[in-house]
């Protein structure tokens, strides 16, 4: 954020906050030296003698600064802290900044003309949330999840503390938004407040790619104002998702000028593209397509220590997945995931950071940080949709129900409304509405339909987990298609290689369903439970997947599976372990997540001999012309015997076309089943393959 800024770097010292401390530890003369060191930007428990505090903290840094001339203003920049702080320079108190993922600017120049040397004290707090039925802070994941570190706590200042310099007048936010494009012409919406030392006149020039594009005079008040404009670009060169066009990045710059001097300037790099979505389909400037995506927890849970190697190494592994978007799961994340999105194409879907249960008393503060969360990443065109809250519900514990009950209880239970969907949600999505009217905003993730308009949202569907079985997405799809337009959450968690210390993982709950479906009894030992659990994992997804894809924009719009990585050591739900090396299934989405596939009704899992059965095959294309000439083959083996079916024609431009229909009876014989696929055009091919066991019939109902 700081503009002609100096990061406060160097030694910064730190203790646990005490009343004593808050009255005699703010100024300049107190002695600091037996204070602990600690890094800035970092996270208090990554120091080994606050490894178990809860915090608060209080962090002092001592810096020199050149005495601002008459028309300078200075400002201490706090980027990011987790969660709360209240903040001293000299002992003169600041202000007490509250939210971790935008920056907070408090104005010091009267101070700063005073003396070149200053003492910077910020108390930092970040509460255990021992309530997790109503959290308070709005933290998302890294204080309330499932990923195995119930005591970590993120407290501290996570992000660079600077200070930045300005004129009379400094750009505090800058909002820019792209509305709509053409081939002629695209559209900005700019949005900016500007904090003014006294009333006055201020001239806004506006630059695109270092071209001057307008200039307008504003009245401003003493303090913060807000002001609106808009912005033309001609001939644009817009940004596209990958797989349809290029990822062009125009850079938009603002000056705010007093009596014809520059006072204040920010730069931002954007994209021109326009988002719609039309019943949970999403379109990019004109262009319909569908969403194949990826839950994204944060790149650490001791977000500081990230780097932008490793953020940008995460976005890398999406794309080459197949994947074209990321769903970042109740938390704002690492900046280069969004600076890599923007470059590589890959689309945003961005929660706030709400999960689960809250406090109703965090309602005005969950609307501000909205507004917030538009200005700190509104620019950047890979974020094509916002989203209020992850899963509205009191705690995870209500997860397991499921496990107690059919996916039809299930949903009657969430008919009842509560409070965080019916006032928390919808103020924050009402919030988002207004602060950004390029993008459209969702209330909740995880939601079921509920009269009266049964519109419902984005569902979590977890068949083959807590629910049932991996085939029964394809039959509840049928009965209850409003639940599938766009499925956000869904999968199965898997071991990663070699990782053998994990007994007091099944602790947790979302890992009980192992027991159900990938018993550890059932493996002779710890490395084959391993295999087995992520050889399960690679069905469910690359079976479900192949299912929504089918299903393609009838009416499914897209799907976001749990997860691309795990978080920390242990089972998790990604197909990459924390060492971001691949679980089996890595490769089952990739191949499930291919431009071209081949899919059929899935079979059941046992055949019983002599039945009948009837199979629909289909071949699902995402590019956006027609594949003539293409002939599609179905190969059934069994022992001893063989069948092929044989069709062709054409394939529709991003579609799903059903190519034909096997018929046929399960012959008398036993062992495996296998049903190859495969299909040729004229820029490639693609195959599938299902296995199934076929037994005596009187064996089927042991044998389930």
């Amino acid at each position: 954020m700081a503009r002609d800024g100096t990061e406060l770097g160097g030694p910064w010292r730190a203790a646990v906050a005490t009343d004593d401390l808050r009255r005699d530890g703010m100024g300049l003369d107190f002695d600091d030296r037996s204070w602990t060191p600690v890094t800035v930007p970092g996270h208090w428990q990554n120091t080994p003698a606050f490894a178990t505090s809860d915090g608060p903290l209080i962090y002092r840094h001592r810096f020199t600064l050149p005495r601002p001339a008459a028309d300078e203003r200075v400002f201490i920049v706090v980027e990011g802290v987790f969660y709360q702080a209240d903040v001293w320079l000299d002992g003169a108190y600041l202000g007490d900044p509250e939210g971790y993922f935008f920056p907070h600017a408090l104005e010091f120049t009267d101070l700063a003309r005073l003396s070149d040397e200053h003492v910077l004290a910020i108390e930092v707090a970040c509460p255990v949330q021992r309530d997790l039925t109503a959290k308070r802070n709005l933290t998302g994941v890294f204080q309330h999840n499932e990923f195995g570190r119930p005591n970590w706590n993120p407290g501290g200042l996570w992000r660079p503390v600077s200070v930045a310099r300005s004129g009379r007048v400094r750009i505090d936010r800058l909002r820019v938004l792209c509305r709509d494009v053409g081939d002629e012409r695209a559209h900005l919406r700019l949005h900016a407040r500007l904090d003014s030392d006294d009333a006055r006149r201020v001239r806004v020039r506006t630059f695109v790619d270092g071209v001057a594009v307008g200039a307008k005079d504003h009245s401003l008040a003493e303090g913060l104002n807000e002001i609106d404009w808009n912005v033309d670009v001609f001939e644009p060169r817009l940004w596209w998702p990958w797989g349809l066009g290029e990822q062009h990045l125009t850079d938009i710059a603002v000056e705010v000028s007093v009596d014809d001097e520059l006072s204040d300037r920010h730069e931002v790099s954007t994209g021109l593209r326009e988002v719609a979505m039309n019943n949970w389909v999403l379109s990019i400037n004109g262009e319909r397509l569908y969403a194949m995506g990826v839950n994204l927890a944060p790149t650490r849970l001791d977000i500081a220590e990230a780097t932008a190697a490793q953020a940008r190494h995460d976005v890398e592994l999406a794309r080459d997945a197949g994947l074209n978007l990321l769903r970042i799961q109740a938390h704002v994340a690492h900046p280069e995931v969004y600076a890599a999105a923007d470059e590589l194409g890959m689309m945003i879907w961005q929660d706030m950071p709400i999960q689960w249960g809250q406090a109703r008393t965090i309602r005005k503060e969950a609307v501000r940080q909205a507004r917030e969360l538009v200005d700190h990443l509104g620019h950047h065109p890979s974020i094509v949709t916002w989203c209020a809250h992850n899963e509205p519900l009191p705690a995870t514990d209500q997860r397991i129900d499921a496990l107690h009950s059919s996916i039809a209880k299930h949903i009657a239970a969430k008919q009842l409304p509560k409070w965080g969907e019916v006032a928390l949600d919808s103020w924050i999505r009402r919030a988002l509405e207004h602060a950004d009217i390029t993008r459209p905003a969702t209330a909740r993730s995880g939601a079921v339909p509920r009269p009266p308009t049964f519109e419902g949202g984005a569902s979590h569907l977890y068949f083959g987990w807590f629910h049932g079985e991996v085939n029964d997405l394809s039959g509840f799809a049928a009965a209850m298609p409003r639940m599938v337009r766009f499925v956000s959450d869904f999968g199965a968690p898997a071991a990663a290689v070699d990782r053998q210390a994990l007994a007091g993982q099944h602790d947790r709950a979302d890992l009980a369903p192992f027991q159900n479906h990938v018993p550890r009894a059932n493996a002779p030992d710890a490395a084959a439970w391993v295999a087995a659990t992520q050889t399960y994992q690679a069905n469910l997804l690359r079976r479900q997947i192949e299912t929504l894809r089918r299903l393609k924009y009838h009416p499914s719009g897209g799907f976001s599976f749990s997860s691309l990585f795990d978080p920390t050591e242990g089972i998790s739900w990604g197909i990459l372990d924390v060492r971001r090396s691949p679980k089996a299934a890595y490769q089952a989405v990739s191949d499930a997540c291919q431009p071209v596939i081949i899919v059929a009704d899935l079979l059941p899992p046992i055949l019983p001999q002599g039945s009948p059965f009837a199979v629909d095959v289909h071949v699902v294309s995402e590019y956006r012309h027609p594949l003539a000439g293409a002939t599609a083959t179905a190969t059934l083996h069994w022992p001893g015997g063989r069948h092929i079916w044989t069709w062709s024609g054409e394939l529709a431009a991003d579609g799903c076309t059903r190519v034909g229909t096997m018929q046929f009876v399960v012959p008398d014989v036993l062992g495996q089943l296998w049903l190859d696929l495969s299909v040729e055009y004229a820029d490639g091919a693609a195959s599938n393959r299902y296995v199934s066991a076929i037994v005596i019939p009187t064996d089927v109902k042991d044998a389930t």
